[in-house]
């Protein structure tokens, strides 16, 4: 006898969008069937996935009745309407607009740099192997052109240590943006906890490793440690990059080492 029917993550491990809705479903304590899809195999490519979500991108959500949800911001949004509690939303409008628009601009100002970053420490050996045909024949497979591009240049035109200097000077720009946000509370919205700050975890995390004394500023050093002592980060388990790009060098890629991706 089958239980109740349970929604579905697609979703890679070091992926932040897919982070972001792990965060979300771990505040929430929403159970859920995790899985995790290929990104170095360009599983989330395949008809399968496309027809889950259009724009080939993790992650996508299964409800439980079977339909499709895509966009991490967006699930996060469904996921605190279907279950109000513990809020991950503030009451006043105004306040719900300011975290709208901060979790727009992490996916437009801070997402294209976290891509060049990850993706050629985790994606580029992989891609730079395949054949001219390969490539072409998987370039077919992408949906948008942005994509295609970023898959292009880490399989013929690497990013150059310059290109990825200049990539992490741009996502530190989230560092002073939050500790003027953080000037009014704990939480970059106040006193609430809210998905502005579960946007902020994935970058934060990746800023962690690559450039630690980044987050040396007061007010953001003091949230980064409230928001690793929440339950749900350990949950929703953000793994360090190195120790999963080393966890599947190591022949352990079933795992969590070959689920990369921003």
């Amino acid at each position: 006898m089958t239980g109740p029917a349970r929604m579905k993550l697609f979703h890679g491990w070091l992926s932040s969008a897919s982070r972001r809705v792990r965060l979300c479903l771990a505040e929430k304590g929403i159970d859920y069937d995790s899985v995790p899809v290929d990104l170095a195999a360009q599983e989330h490519h395949t008809p399968a996935f496309l027809a889950m979500n259009p724009n080939g991108v993790v992650p996508a959500l299964v409800l439980e009745d079977g339909r499709f949800l895509h966009e991490s911001s967006t699930i996060c949004e469904y996921l605190d309407e279907i279950r109000p509690q513990p809020p991950l939303r503030p009451v006043d409008p105004y306040q719900r607009a300011v975290m709208r628009n901060f979790v727009r601009w992490t996916d437009e100002k801070l997402l294209p740099h976290l891509l060049v970053l990850n993706w050629s420490l985790a994606l580029q050996p992989v891609a730079a192997r395949w054949s001219d045909a390969a490539l072409a024949e998987r370039l077919a497979r992408i949906p948008t052109a942005e994509r295609r591009e970023a898959w292009l240049r880490i399989a013929r035109r690497p990013y150059t240590d310059e290109e990825k200097r200049a990539a992490l000077d741009q996502l530190l720009a989230l560092v002073p943006r939050m500790e003027a946000m953080l000037a009014d509370g704990d939480w970059l919205l106040g006193a609430q906890y809210t998905l502005a700050d579960i946007a902020a975890v994935p970058f934060a995390a990746r800023i962690a490793e690559l450039a630690p004394q980044a987050l040396g500023a007061p007010a953001v050093s003091a949230w980064w440690q409230r928001v690793q002592a929440r339950p749900a980060y350990a949950r929703a388990r953000l793994e360090r990059f190195d120790a999963a790009l080393a966890g599947r060098d190591a022949g352990h890629g079933n795992n969590h080492g070959n689920n990369h991706g921003a």
